[in-house]
């Protein structure tokens, strides 16, 4: 079984840390894995997006042309990556920063605020990427938010991991969301 995803927002959101969690989450369960980042020349408030492969044979190809999951974090985002989702695909909106709007009937939309929902409950935007991450573990069924939160500790370094806790809470905050209210 292989699975396509792309993680896309504008630089500063953490968009390339999320895809680096995935991936990490991914290889810690056995999977083979690709991780390709993408951003423009411009760092902060530039677009920025990455793609994830995972697969229990070998990879097929780094980047592909579509993705069973795309997550985007700003409307020029979902505006770039909306066609990209494969028919039968799930994107993930984030309602903070991107229109409700289905332009499509063959894939499944998760309308959720991310943004909104990491400030108010944990007092930061900047939580919003891997609060994103628990939603997509949550309806995806394709990692576990306890292999999320042992890639955490993987990923971030030694000298931000005062950030892990919170970020965990981030994880389990996108999980535990009642997907049934968007």
């Amino acid at each position: 079984m292989e699975k396509d995803f792309i993680i896309a927002g504008f630089g500063g959101q953490g968009v390339l840390l999320a895809g680096e969690v995935l991936a990490n989450g991914f290889m810690i369960d056995n999977k083979n894995v690709t991780w390709y980042p993408s951003y423009g020349a411009e760092m902060r408030g530039g677009t920025v997006n990455c793609s994830i492969v995972m697969s229990d044979e070998e990879v097929s190809a780094v980047q592909k042309s579509s993705a069973d999951f795309i997550i985007v974090l700003n409307q020029a985002s979902f505006d770039k990556f909306i066609t990209k989702v494969k028919a039968g695909g799930t994107i993930i909106v984030n309602t903070s920063l991107a229109l409700e709007k289905k332009l499509r009937n063959d894939i499944n939309y998760v309308f959720t605020p991310i943004t909104e929902m990491s400030e108010k409950v944990l007092g930061s935007a900047k939580m919003a990427n891997i609060l994103a991450l628990g939603v997509l573990s949550k309806i995806s069924g394709l990692v576990s938010l306890e292999t999320l939160q042992k890639a955490l500790n993987n990923v971030i370094p030694p000298h931000r991991a005062n950030l892990i806790p919170k970020n965990i809470e981030a994880l389990k905050l996108g999980y535990e969301y009642d997907l049934l209210k968007v």
